[in-house]
């Protein structure tokens, strides 16, 4: 009944993981804009599919479109992406700038995991949600009984519990660490 469930909660929780690992914005990391969604050519799809995005130095990310006419939608992007970041364009290529961290943009990195950190829970909470519905389908279906229904419910939700606690874990680790001076 609950077989696939450790492979979807283990997916759920290295995505959340991923994505917590591109808050490191204190040092310049191509990851941190890499998966940004740009509109090009009619259509939304990663930066990293239409550019090449590199590290030019400890404070400075890099950007080169394959197609030049595409360095407005790029730079729009990165805007519309609310990531705190912003490109200066040189006509051929995007800079970015990391900002040395202040108390304010540490705060403001912390919001941004504590968000990533619901996410994650709510991706929990929709994999519980599918399974309970396959629970009430075999309890409909009379393929198990009223009291296995049960014991399925009270397993599941023991490992809801136990992931969730995991994000919780993985978002006070990130914040000391965003936090810490």
């Amino acid at each position: 009944m609950l077989a696939n469930l450790q492979q979807e909660l283990h997916k759920a929780t290295n995505h959340m993981q991923n994505e917590l690992s591109k808050l490191q914005a204190w040092r310049a990391n191509s990851a941190i804009v890499e998966d940004i969604y740009v509109m090009a050519y009619g259509s939304l799809g990663p930066l990293k599919n239409i550019a090449a995005v590199s590290v030019m130095d400890a404070s400075t990310i890099v950007i080169q479109p394959w197609d030049k006419t595409l360095i407005r939608d790029i730079e729009k992007g990165i805007s519309e992406a609310k990531i705190g970041l912003n490109p200066s364009n040189n006509g051929e290529t995007l800079m970015i700038k990391i900002p040395p961290l202040t108390e304010e943009r540490r705060r403001d990195l912390v919001k941004i995991a504590s968000r990533l950190g619901e996410e994650g829970k709510v991706g929990i909470r929709n994999i519980r949600q599918e399974f309970k519905k396959k629970i009430d389908k075999s309890k409909a279906d009379k393929e198990i009984s009223e009291d296995e229904a049960k014991t399925h419910e009270a397993n599941l939700q023991k490992e809801i519990d136990k992931w969730i606690k995991q994000i919780e874990e993985m978002l006070k680790v990130k914040e000391i660490e965003i936090m810490k001076v």
